[in-house]
């Protein structure tokens, strides 16, 4: 079986008016299916580049990247981006949000609009389908960001921190909800983030990357008791403060040296 992301000698160069910023250098990375990898790293290591890079919406200037073998040229309907705002439309209910990947895509029909509204009430949204952005909480709305992303059945799903701006509590009742959604419907997800312990808590590998230019420094390997805990008790699982202060060793390496 294909890898579900495979990113082959990929580098990038960002342009200014008097030099070149190397972003990204000789990067290579395979993620395979029903994986949750998460990417940490020092700022301007060009965590959000790559996954720019993956969803298509910056070409590399060199190497090549594949979704489940297809080369990656542009945004796809494959590829669901989830970022750290939620971009809801204030003037369009919470229903209509969540559907509005499917109205682009010329895919909105009745089983369509089933389907949201069933994860809409998986996510604790029923009876919110009416409602407008301004009546519900971060969390909420992070919430029907989420059904809108995932309405559109993304092969990939790719989050940029998606969860950095709400209150703690929220944040991490969020991430045990979308590790159990992900996990449920084996989606295969890349994480960006600069919380180690969210890293380590939902996702199998941890990889980090280095700065000037980014590039994978090391892989961690998540042991497989912290793995299958839900995030909110794979904390307290053994083992889980070891590979906190591993990653932090070495990012602070990373951070020296760069």
């Amino acid at each position: 079986m294909l890898p579900v992301v495979q990113i082959k000698g990929v580098t990038h160069a960002y342009l200014g008016d008097h030099e070149a910023s190397l972003a990204l250098e000789d990067l290579d990375l395979t993620v395979e299916q029903g994986e949750f990898v998460s990417v940490v790293g020092p700022s301007g290591c060009g965590k959000t580049t790559l996954l720019s890079i993956i969803s298509g919406l910056l070409r590399p200037t060199t190497g090549e990247v594949a979704v489940n073998g297809v080369p990656v040229t542009g945004p796809s309907p494959r590829v669901g981006y989830m970022l750290q705002q939620d971009y809801l439309f204030p003037w369009r209910s919470i229903m209509d949000n969540a559907v509005l990947g499917l109205e682009l895509t010329g895919s909105l029909d009745t089983a369509g609009r089933a389907k949201t509204l069933q994860l809409l009430a998986d996510m604790g949204l029923a009876g919110k389908e009416n409602a407008y952005p301004s009546q519900l909480s971060g969390g909420m709305r992070q919430r029907v960001a989420l059904v809108r992303t995932l309405a559109a059945d993304p092969e990939l799903l790719l989050l940029d921190e998606p969860f950095s701006a709400l209150d703690y509590q929220i944040k991490l009742q969020l991430e045990d909800l979308v590790s159990e959604t992900l996990r449920s419907r084996g989606t295969t997800a890349v994480l960006v983030t600069h919380d180690l312990s969210e890293a380590i808590a939902v996702s199998s590998r941890v990889i980090l990357l280095q700065r000037n230019p980014g590039k994978i420094r090391r892989i961690f390997n998540v042991p497989e008791e912290i793995r299958l805990a839900p995030p909110l008790y794979a904390r307290d699982q053994p083992g889980f403060g070891l590979l906190f202060h591993q990653i932090w060793q070495e990012m602070e390496l990373a951070g020296r040296e760069s």
